[in-house]
């Protein structure tokens, strides 16, 4: 075996790869329901609560939502894993998945994504009220019959228009407390639908590699990176201006915190263009993080205004 001269430096060296630590049943299984993604559904839920109280609804109506959301957002989340398990398992970003490594059967997956969205619909129905259960389920049903096994394979807008089932949570929080669909809710639909296409493309330009491998037309996959980053500017604009449409019904406290929020997040998307348009490094994944943020911002600054609404009248 040749020794390592001296004179290199070891640091430029592949480091060994760290060896994958297998997970417990359980964590396997709640793995498949994709935790980190269902927290952001969740943080968009308590906010449209607040609102459609206008002030700070049941807390126990809100356990159940959130419980009832949660399981609903696993479900589908379970079973898009179920149905993209061979997209996974050539893509780096998600080759450690429960299906990929063999730790859940992929029938055993499919029962427990079906299992988790009967019990949610029938934790809103019971704890909250049937509309609320109905959307949350067509939520699911959308993700995976429409955006999963129709648009993910087959057309660059598919993160355009799947992303309507993220967009669920507000409108189901919304309808657990009035028991109806009013126009404020459609408005914070609208928030988190136009909010998704930059947040998701961002992170798309990262992983465009990825994504062409497994044949899934991501939009930077076809198209150049100024074409995206042009896309991302248009519908970051978009998302700021839908959330000036709130103003009636929020006071100063929330188009303050909107505000600023929102000139962060455009200044941010301006600089991706501008680089893109000037072929300069791009760092996207800035934006990705910094939409994570945006959107927690808006939606905390709905929560705290509704609920000083006695206070400020």
């Amino acid at each position: 075996m040749t020794a390592i001269p001296e004179s290199v430096n070891r640091s430029e060296q592949p480091a060994p790869e760290k060896p994958v630590r297998r997970r417990t049943v359980l964590g396997a299984y709640f793995a498949l329901t994709k935790p980190r993604v269902i927290e952001l559904l969740l943080v968009t839920t308590i906010p449209a609560m607040f609102l459609a109280q206008r002030g700070i609804p049941s807390p126990w109506l809100v356990v159940v939502t959130l419980l009832g959301g949660a399981m609903s957002a696993g479900s589908a989340n379970a079973l898009n894993c179920v149905a993209d398990s061979d997209i996974d398992a050539v893509m780096d970003r998600t080759k450690k998945r429960p299906l990929v490594r063999y730790e859940v059967p992929r029938r055993s997956a499919l029962i427990f994504g079906i299992a988790l969205g009967v019990v949610s619909f029938l934790v809103l129905w019971l704890g909250a009220n049937l509309l609320a259960a109905s959307l949350s389920t067509a939520a699911i049903l959308f993700y995976v019959f429409v955006y999963t096994l129709v648009l993910k394979r087959r057309t660059s807008q598919n993160i355009v228009w799947g992303g309507a089932a993220g967009c669920m949570p507000v409108v189901v929080g919304w309808a657990a407390v009035t028991g109806k669909v009013e126009w404020p809710a459609i408005v914070m639909f609208g928030v988190v639908f136009l909010w998704t296409p930059p947040h998701f493309w961002s992170l798309a330009m990262k992983y465009k590699d990825d994504y062409a491998r497994a044949g899934v037309p991501m939009l930077p996959v076809v198209a150049t990176t100024k074409q995206v980053s042009a896309r991302i500017l248009a519908y970051s604009w978009a998302t700021v201006g839908c959330t000036l449409l709130l103003f009636p019904v929020t006071s100063w406290v929330y188009i303050a915190l909107a505000g600023v929020s929102g000139v962060i997040f455009l200044v941010v998307a301006q600089r991706l263009h501008n680089n893109a348009r000037k072929g300069l490094a791009l760092n996207p994944m800035k934006l990705f993080h910094l939409s994570n943020s945006y959107l927690t911002l808006v939606f905390v600054a709905i929560a705290v205004d509704a609920a000083l609404t006695p206070v400020i009248g």
